[in-house]
């Protein structure tokens, strides 16, 4: 059974902080194993004040969409504390905010994938820690696609952005907690951190071995399951392809009215399906691209999530489609999380010449050969940071 951080907190870090003026950076979905929220676990400890609550992109509620559309500051209706956005006029805190506290908690839940923001709004939480002089403490939660597999390109460094900070994988396999340990110490944050582990995790696992409920973290992350695709299947974000967003199944559906199954069966490569099968299905999407419009596709459905690579087999369903539909196939316009200049795809896949090499038909097999010693390295990288054995 795994016990979350904010259920592990020791007597030592409730003395350090007893008195102290807190503040905690989480959404709807930082609760605990019985579902009590994490403000107000931490709000039963004696001597604990909370003083501010800071929300991450899609809000407080996590009822906010995608790209851009903001929250603005407001007020916990059940504390009445005041909740700041970190995803509206400001993305990082700023001095007169911390000047309510001296220690920001930390309880996001993380999935996984290099694009996914709250890992960032966790990295400006730290720099904005540094220039203050407060300290952060993480309370750390699984990644719910396991902390085994990692997978893809680095990010470049002229593509760096709001989804993306730092040259990580799209799929990075480490903890929120890790990570912030990562940021921090391995890219030069430098604030005074300290990170609750887990008891009960291990890196083999995934979501549904831990036994804790799944509360969505963002509005078009309802299950493990969109968790486990979303590291292939947000690259559709940056195209004129549905990626099933105005559906039940976020992220599982992929399509565009202009698709035909049996062609793109027939060039797809299978040896870059392992773990997987696409089923043709059809799909009206209700709001995004193609609303209101039929749009032919797939379900992606995980026969083995141990082989399955998610960002490998989008890849090659993305080479496909534009090897096909050169004429009809679009590449989404800038603005994209705040970055008003480059094309959104070069910023989802962190390499401009990634696209350029899809483009021109260079197999997924010999990219993944090119990215690998990049790959091994980010691996001996992060390995300082792990706080959980297989």
């Amino acid at each position: 059974m795994t016990v979350l951080g904010i259920d592990n907190l020791t007597d030592d870090i409730l003395t350090s902080i007893k008195d102290l003026r807190c503040g905690l950076l989480c959404n709807q979905a930082s609760v605990n194993r019985e579902f009590v929220h994490s403000r107000f676990v931490l709000s039963e400890i004696p001597s604990f004040r909370l003083k501010c609550i800071f929300s991450p992109q899609h809000g407080f509620a996590a009822e906010k969409q995608d790209n851009m559309i903001e929250s603005d500051h407001g007020v916990d209706r059940e504390t009445g504390l005041t909740i700041y956005s970190l995803y509206g006029q400001h993305r990082r805190p700023t001095a007169e905010m911390f000047d309510d506290i001296d220690v920001l908690f930390i309880d996001l839940n993380d999935v996984g994938t290099r694009v996914y923001t709250f890992i960032y709004t966790m990295a400006y939480c730290l720099e904005a820690a540094t220039e203050s002089g407060k300290k952060v403490i993480v309370l750390d939660r699984p990644n719910p696609i396991g902390g085994l597999a990692v997978e893809g390109n680095l990010l470049k460094k002229e593509f760096t952005s709001f989804v993306g900070l730092y040259p990580l994988p799209m799929r990075h396999g480490m903890t929120i907690g890790e990570l912030a340990l990562l940021f921090n110490d391995g890219f030069n944050i430098g604030a005074d951190l300290e990170v609750v582990r887990m008891a009960g995790w291990r890196r083999s696992m995934y979501f549904e071995q831990t036994g804790l409920p799944w509360v969505f973290p963002s509005p078009n992350m309802p299950t493990p399951t969109t968790a486990l695709v979303y590291p292939g299947q947000v690259i559709w974000e940056g195209t004129n392809v549905s990626e099933g967003r105005g559906t039940t199944l976020p992220f599982e559906l992929v399509g565009a009215p202009y698709w035909e199954i049996e062609r793109i069966q027939h060039l797809l490569s299978k040896d870059v399906l392992d773990g997987c099968l696409l089923r043709p299905v059809l799909f009206e999407p209700t709001s995004g691209k193609w609303a209101g419009r039929s749009c032919c596709g797939f379900q992606v459905h995980v026969l083995d999530r141990h082989v399955f690579k998610p960002y490998r087999t989008s890849l090659a369903l993305y080479q496909t489609v534009f090897s096909l539909y050169n004429e009809e196939f679009g590449y989404k316009k800038p603005p994209y999380e705040y970055e008003f200049e480059m094309l959104p795809m070069d910023l989802i896949l962190g390499n401009r010449s990634l696209r350029k090499q899809i483009e021109a038909g260079v197999p997924i097999t010999e990219l993944e050969q090119q990215w690998q010693p990049e790959l091994e390295q980010f691996i001996e990288k992060r390995k300082p940071y792990l706080l959980y054995e297989e």
